[in-house]
């Protein structure tokens, strides 16, 4: 009887150990979280176009509180939260006008840029409205952009954050595939257009996660998430061109936001 007392008070103190130490853990780690400070950079891909529900005060940056990092602050209720983030943004714009909260104290820095730089707005509306042939040439002229120009301007800005904020950990988020080839499109681009823009994108990313590799940044993929969501997918997380909203066109839906875009941040910051 005094063995099975002395056994079961050891075991009551083991597990009160167990489950203090655990507790203490997790406090510790929710405490990391809220003490990071974090600012989100970048395009209309990080500001939330085409996810609605835009801050009316951001005016035509239409920020969203559907965006990806509106939603990381939401889960994860940092010591501050600074969104500079600014449809249409390019490379200068960037460093010209989002790079204020950016400090010495800044912990997590998030940034999705470079297609505006690629001229993709314009890609897009050539090869909806024009012929295949000129389609595929335009997009010939944005990779040789991507290759002869793109880097230097991504290295601008890079170097700019690390500047500002030294110690911060920077993710760069890239773009999605626009399109599910072989899908259930039935009308608008021919398959070739489609594969081709599909290429570019990829093209794109893989430019931009070399730039980013080397200033030791971190690269977010989003192509994985995205798959099975792509344009024609049936599923698609991907406005397809709006007439009535052209803005929208081939940007990331609410969904797109939270399913494609947030678990990829989450993963790196």
């Amino acid at each position: 009887m005094k063995m099975s007392r002395l056994v079961a008070f050891s075991s009551s103190l083991l597990l009160g150990t167990v489950l203090a130490l655990t507790g203490a853990g997790v406090a510790q780690a929710q405490e990391s979280v809220r003490s990071v400070d974090y600012v989100a950079l970048g395009d209309s891909y990080s500001s939330g176009v085409g996810a609605g529900s835009y801050d009316s005060a951001s005016g035509d940056c239409k920020r969203s509180t559907r965006a990806y990092p509106a939603l990381w602050k939401a889960a994860n209720n940092p010591a501050s939260f600074a969104f500079t983030a600014c449809s249409g943004a390019r490379t200068g714009d960037v460093t010209a006008g989002q790079l204020g909260p950016l400090n010495s104290a800044t912990d997590l820095v998030s940034i999705s840029i470079g297609g505006n730089d690629a001229g993709f707005a314009d890609v897009m509306t050539t090869c909806v409205l024009q012929s295949e042939a000129t389609c595929l040439s335009r997009i010939a002229t944005a990779r040789a952009y991507v290759d002869s120009t793109l880097p230097g301007k991504l290295d601008s800005v890079y170097s700019a954050i690390s500047a500002k904020a030294p110690a911060a950990h920077v993710v760069v988020l890239g773009y999605p595939r626009f399109y599910r080839i072989g899908g259930n499109c039935v009308a608008g681009l021919s398959e070739k257009e489609r594969t081709a823009i599909n290429g570019a994108a990829d093209y794109l990313n893989a430019a931009t996660a070399k730039r980013a590799a080397d200033h030791g940044f971190t690269w977010g993929d989003v192509s994985s998430t995205f798959t099975g969501h792509e344009i024609c997918s049936g599923s698609a997380w991907l406005h397809s061109v709006n007439w009535l909203n052209i803005g929208e066109s081939y940007h990331p839906t609410a969904a797109g936001q939270s399913g494609g875009y947030l678990p990829v941040l989450s993963s790196k910051a």
